[in-house]
């Protein structure tokens, strides 16, 4: 039962990360689509600002591998209790809801930035700055999954 509970920790840290870096790709790209219509030579600052928020699926994916590694699935499998089950599952909490909270955000910035660069593009970095503002919380969130798996005595 550890392991199960362990497995759906590791999937859903992957998974809700993974649906807030495509929900918020989705925004910004459809801004971008708009921009780069009527100007393509904008493709290199907007590029920028629609990879923003795929970090977030990343972070997901790498605390899901980190813990993968950490029971040994990929080798030699660490046997679980129902309590480890539980702490490694929570563990995974903080990346998958800052994951999935953070890219749609992310997104929906980084769109608003790709509208600032269709008018004046030389104030990109400064759209890609108010995108990274909102990408700091993702990494605490991962950050606080990488410790609190690292707690987990398996």
């Amino acid at each position: 039962m550890g392991l199960t509970i362990t497995i759906l920790g590791f999937a859903l840290s992957a998974t809700l990360a993974g649906i807030g870096s495509a929900l918020g790709i989705s925004y910004v790209s459809r801004v971008a689509n708009g921009v780069l219509a009527e100007d393509p030579t904008k493709f290199g600052s907007l590029f920028i600002l629609v990879a923003l928020p795929g970090t977030q699926g990343f972070y997901g994916f790498l605390a899901a591998f980190l813990g993968i590694m950490k029971i040994g699935i990929l080798g030699n499998l660490v046997p679980l209790s129902f309590d480890q089950g539980a702490q490694l599952f929570f563990s995974c909490l903080p990346v998958g809801i800052t994951g999935l909270i953070t890219a749609i955000f992310q997104g929906k910035v980084c769109a608003a930035g790709a509208e600032l660069v269709a008018k004046r593009p030389t104030e990109v970095i400064k759209a890609v700055i108010y995108g990274a503002l909102v990408e700091t919380y993702a990494v605490l969130g991962l950050l606080a999954t990488i410790f609190l798996q690292m707690g987990v005595k398996v």
